[in-house]
């Protein structure tokens, strides 16, 4: 866990919302740590499966980080998130092997990668999916 402070005082700080209450950090003072969290995909592929918390306080960043280590980090997940990415960047479709070298996944964790997704798709479809269209009753 890091308390960070403005370098430059030139700098107005940007605030910062604290991830458990929300209250604004203006004195750009904050605390921050990085957790485990196999939901989180970024920009720069060498920090997926890795999250940013922030808190207003120690104990707040504290409450965050248990939280976090409470929560399964799931490969299929993260594999899912980055074949996602890399998907977007290919709207008309890629080959399994193209697909494996911008993934940096082997074709066994794609696989399960798309299987992890159809499930949790499946899992919401059954709790919040339309009940009464075309197919109701079958």
């Amino acid at each position: 866990m890091t308390k960070s402070e403005p370098e430059d005082d030139s700098v107005a700080p940007q605030p910062d919302l604290c991830d458990l209450c929300g209250a604004v950090t203006c004195d750009g003072a904050r605390w921050s740590a990085v957790v485990p969290d196999s939901s989180s995909i970024t920009v720069n592929p060498e920090s997926d499966g890795k999250r940013l918390i922030v808190g207003c306080s120690r104990q707040h960043l504290a409450e965050l980080a248990e939280q976090y280590k409470h929560r399964p980090f799931i490969d299929a997940e993260l594999w899912q998130g980055k074949i996602a990415r890399a998907m977007r960047q290919h709207p008309d479709g890629v080959s399994p092997e193209t697909l494996a070298e911008e993934t940096g996944l082997s074709l066994q964790q794609i696989e399960a990668g798309v299987t992890w997704r159809s499930i949790d798709f499946q899992h919401w479809h059954q709790q919040f999916g339309k009940k009464d269209g075309p197919d109701a009753g079958d």
